[in-house]
């Protein structure tokens, strides 16, 4: 990177948020996804909207790369660095801003955690719903960028249900709102939604208002465990087609089980091949009834055991168990890679045998978990990325699962993102005329191509 470049960012950023030294750069070469790294140029550190769009400014007049970065746990390689790029970290970018009452809405800076969010919003009586595992270090506006989910998504929905407007910093520097507090708005086309999950490639979100709703009064977590993995999914299509549709509806397999007892130490049973986490919440009588009558259905379906969570206490734990589950697996293997992908409900059960399948004929280890009320299943392998031969059957195992996903009317990500990681895959899901729409949308917004370039797509 030019001097002079370096000597504008100091400029408008102060030079104590413009690192250059290696050992600095070093902490964001990679983020949460394994196996990939490359050192940028340069970390730049913004705390204002017009800071971002001074660095914009500058970036789109020199043509030096952009990649936007908040707490770095994405899966996708979404915020992995490009060659002689600037990092712009937002994570000081931190505060929340607004807290309304009256209109059950919050705005907030990107840099603010998800945890924060949502104990601000717990504070005040309300309830943010959306719950990344991550959500305790990851950043609102890396959620927002990746539209992620979480495990209360089967009943409140993701990210993008929850965005009522955006603050965005285009390619050019320019600063635009879109979006409101208002509960209808049908005003031209719904550009906010363009943004949600759009990774970094068309602007950077500097401000987010969100939706919030009113708390839950009550809530009861059960687990259920089965002999048979097809025996957890189909009591989730049971519990569905009752019309009854659960906070959570969670599962891990086998090898999870046992790596997240092994790490959190919680009391989970270990003499079973699936275990269900089932949450319901709302009003005191129905959330007695649902709980009551997933029970009956998970026995129905062969459950070796079902139990309550006797208070609010044991039900933290057991949700935090669910939670620990990719830090459990990574402890087992040096290189741990999670993995996502989605497909209908009831083709889960299948979808999961043939993980199993592909596991054995490659003859990989991988523990798997996820969402099963809303058929988003997180296959995670336990490797070594030194093992090139290993690596190699590793990526001819993520080409059939996504492959399979595919072929069973499902997608290639459900929450983590195309980023670097997918992006091979995504003509295939898209189709070539969808893929043409998106190059010539990020085109026309990024005609110089500086932010984030080399994701979801060349």
């Amino acid at each position: 990177m030019q001097e002079n470049t370096i000597a504008d960012l100091r400029r408008i950023l102060g030079a104590v948020n413009v690192l250059l030294e290696r050992e600095d750069l070093i902490p964001y070469s990679f983020d949460g996804t394994a196996a990939l790294r490359e050192m940028p140029a340069c970390i730049a550190f913004a705390t204002t909207t017009e800071q971002v769009s001074s660095v914009l400014r500058l970036a789109n007049r020199t043509k030096v790369p952009v990649v936007t970065r908040g707490s770095g746990t994405g899966l996708s390689g979404g915020s992995l660095p490009v060659p002689g790029c600037i990092v712009l970290c937002l994570a000081k970018m931190d505060r929340i801003l607004e807290l309304d009452r009256a209109n059950l809405t919050l705005l907030t800076e990107p840099g603010a955690t998800t945890q924060a969010v949502a104990d601000a919003a717990a504070a005040a009586g309300l309830f943010y719903p959306p719950d990344p595992g991550s959500m305790k270090i990851s950043t609102i506006g890396g959620n927002v960028a990746e539209n992620s989910g979480g495990l209360r998504g089967l009943k409140y929905g993701i990210t993008r249900n929850y965005v009522m407007g955006l603050e965005v910093v285009l390619p050019d520097g320019d600063v635009l709102w879109t979006g409101n507090k208002c509960v209808k708005d049908v005003a031209g086309y719904s550009v906010k939604d363009l943004f949600v999950g759009s990774e970094g490639t068309l602007g950077v979100i500097t401000k987010i208002l969100l939706k919030l709703i009113p708390r839950p009064a009550a809530k009861q977590t059960l687990i259920a465990t089965f002999a048979q993995m097809d025996q957890a999914a189909q009591a989730v299509t049971d519990i569905i087609a009752a019309q009854i549709i659960p906070c959570t509806l969670e599962f891990l397999d086998r090898t999870t089980i046992r790596c997240v007892e092994d790490f959190a130490q919680v009391g989970l049973p270990l003499d079973c091949d699936a275990l269900l986490l089932m949450e319901t919440d709302g009003h005191p009588a129905a959330v007695e009834d649902e709980a009551r009558r997933m029970q009956e259905i998970a026995r129905k379906n062969g459950a070796l055991d079902v139990r309550a969570a006797k208070d609010d206490a044991e039900a933290a734990k057991l949700a935090a168990a669910r939670r620990s589950a990719f830090s459990a697996l990574a402890r087992v293997a040096p290189t741990t890679i999670l993995e996502d992908a989605t497909v209908p409900r009831s083709e889960l059960a299948r979808m999961i045998r043939f993980v199993a399948n592909v596991a054995q004929k490659y003859r990989l280890r991988i523990g798997t978990f996820g969402h099963m009320g809303d058929g988003n299943l997180h296959p995670t392998f336990l490797t070594d990325e030194r093992n090139t031969d290993e690596m190699h059957r590793v990526e001819a195992a993520f080409k059939e699962i996504f492959d399979e996903a595919i072929r069973l009317g499902g997608t290639i990500t459900g929450e983590h993102g195309v980023g670097i990681a997918k992006k091979s895959f995504l003509p295939k899901f898209a189709g070539d005329a969808q893929m043409r729409v998106m190059r010539e949308f990020r085109r026309a917004m990024d005609p110089n191509g500086i932010l984030n370039p080399g994701k979801i797509f060349d």
